[in-house]
């Protein structure tokens, strides 16, 4: 059995694929010695703080629209008791383990900065819940994405607390005590400021934000492979992916990169090759021919939201901030509209990529575009179907992403009694985004399983050594033409192919550099 990857937790903060390693590789997370020293020294100072007589917000009073309450010290150890208790007000569906262990990991890397003035305990039974597989029970609805995300990080705080609900490392939900005592550890009793600390932060919202930029690199390189594949399919031609009409000419990076990636798997296929002459066509249609511009644009607009995200990773959320000068103060970091924006705008480059993939399968499926293959792909139309419904499959999954492109961002809901007026609802586009991509996954599925019958329906011509590659994988999974059968089966064993980065593995020696 391979052992699990260590990430440090260091006063540097965490990178993108610390983040993916413990949220989807159960990574075990060390704490840096400097970490626990600094931790101390600024507690040592809230701690003065905290017993002086003039209110420090966080420290000794309200929070929110009560901050003008001033704390007795008797009652502060129940006011973040109470804090926490009635901020896990989440409703709805669990949201997925790898979401809250996200979560989770991103809120240590902030507590880890020695910029919330929370005491090494609370850090380290964090890391400890994470570290022994356990993961509250957050809820799919209740963040606003300002103050950060209030409700999904207290629903983790409350386990922290010894309180709430959480599952082991398989995923059964267990009493939250007996969890931490098979994991060895003790319930915090959280004190001043350690409430606020653990709950003021966009920690899933960038989460989700990192897994997503993840996922779409991959299946952008799959894109190009099913629209290669397509382009074979439909007797198409390789020549308007040459590098003079993309970089010289028009210098998006995403677009020349895809152009470059479709012209190698195209550049050694004899199906290619065997039309070259006496093709009266004169262009492909758009969706095969424009299909690294769409591609390209999608991975212009990941890699500004990488960069976002870059920025976000860097920062360390939360109100009030134990600035390096000692001084406590209030900001309005938590507001999530910058990572909020980004992704609303990666679900709008998510429904075109699918939508210009559903227009390729199409034309492969309708004789009277598809270049003598038969209808639907059918073994034979009329009696059979063919790949008929999978095509309203994509359809209806590309309809779904349309909706889903519709921002969250340029939205928002009062709260708070009207103190936090304008929210940013970052959460809500990173659900929505989520889903999205999941949708596209199954779309170039579908395609690729779509493209690889009419390949093999072109034999003896052969595809390219990539794509051939494609096909050759999917047939260890798939069954190529033939009478109509369970189709549904072999839809989700196409898709499993990309969710696993199987495809992506084969593509690998291909990919331009």
């Amino acid at each position: 059995m391979t052992a699990s990857p260590l990430v440090t937790l260091d006063l540097t903060g965490a990178t993108a694929d610390d983040v993916i390693a413990v949220a989807r590789h159960n990574a075990q997370i060390r704490i840096a010695p400097q970490v626990l020293e600094e931790l101390a020294t600024v507690r040592a100072h809230i701690d003065a703080l905290a017993s002086a007589d003039t209110p420090v917000y966080g420290i000794s009073t309200g929070f929110g629209a009560l901050a003008t309450r001033h704390i007795a010290p008797e009652d502060r150890a129940k006011l973040q008791r109470s804090l926490i208790r009635s901020h896990a007000a989440g409703m709805g569906e669990p949201v997925e383990r790898e979401v809250v262990r996200a979560l989770m990991f991103l809120r240590a890397k902030t507590l880890a900065s020695g910029r919330t003035g929370v005491r090494p305990v609370v850090l380290e039974t964090m890391v400890g819940l994470l570290n022994a597989g356990i993961t509250p029970v957050v809820r799919e609805y209740g963040s606003l994405g300002c103050s950060g995300d209030l409700a999904p990080l207290s629903h983790c705080a409350l386990v922290l607390m010894g309180e709430g609900e959480a599952t082991d490392r398989e995923g059964v939900q267990r009493p939250v005590p007996e969890l931490l005592a098979e994991a060895g550890l003790e319930p915090v009793e959280l004190a001043e400021k350690e409430g606020l600390a653990l709950v003021n932060g966009t920690d899933g919202m960038l989460g989700q934000l990192l897994m997503a930029l993840a996922d779409l690199e991959e299946l952008a390189d799959i894109a190009d492979a099913t629209a290669a594949m397509s382009v074979e399919a439909q007797m198409g031609t390789d020549q308007v992916f040459r590098a003079e009409l993309h970089e010289p000419l028009r210098p998006h990076p995403g677009q020349g990169r895809s152009a470059a990636n479709m012209y190698n798997f195209l550049s050694s296929s004899p199906i290619v090759a065997s039309h070259r002459e006496g093709d009266g066509r004169v262009q492909d249609a758009y969706s095969l021919r424009c299909s690294p511009q769409v591609t390209g644009a999608v991975r212009d607009t990941i890699a500004h939201a990488r960069l976002v995200a870059t920025r976000e990773l860097a920062a360390a959320i939360d109100n009030p901030v134990v600035l390096p000068s000692g001084e406590v103060t209030s900001n309005g970091n938590f507001h999530g509209a910058p990572v909020a924006y980004v992704l609303d705008f990666l679900a709008i480059a998510v429904a075109d990529l699918g939508s210009i993939a559903e227009r390729r399968t199409d034309r492969m499926l309708d004789p009277a575009r598809s270049r003598d293959l038969p209808a639907f792909l059918a073994d034979d139309p009329g009696v059979d179907s063919g790949m008929m419904i999978a095509q309203y499959t994509q359809a209806g999954l590309v309809a779904e992403n349309k909706r889903l492109a519709v921002p969250a961002s340029v939205d928002s809901i009062p709260s708070s009694a009207m103190q936090e007026d304008h929210v940013s609802l970052g959460w809500h586009a990173a659900r929505k985004l989520r889903t999205a991509v999941g949708n596209l996954r199954r779309i170039l599925a579908i395609e690729m399983l779509i493209a690889g019958r009419a390949l093999d329906l072109r034999k003896p011509l052969q595809p390219g050594s990539a794509t051939g590659a494609v096909l050759e994988l999917l047939r260890t999974k798939v069954a190529g033409p033939g009478e109509d059968r369970f189709l549904s089966a072999e839809l989700e064993a196409a898709c499993e192919l990309l969710a696993t980065g199987e495809v992506h593995r084969v593509l690998e020696p291909h990919l331009a550099k």
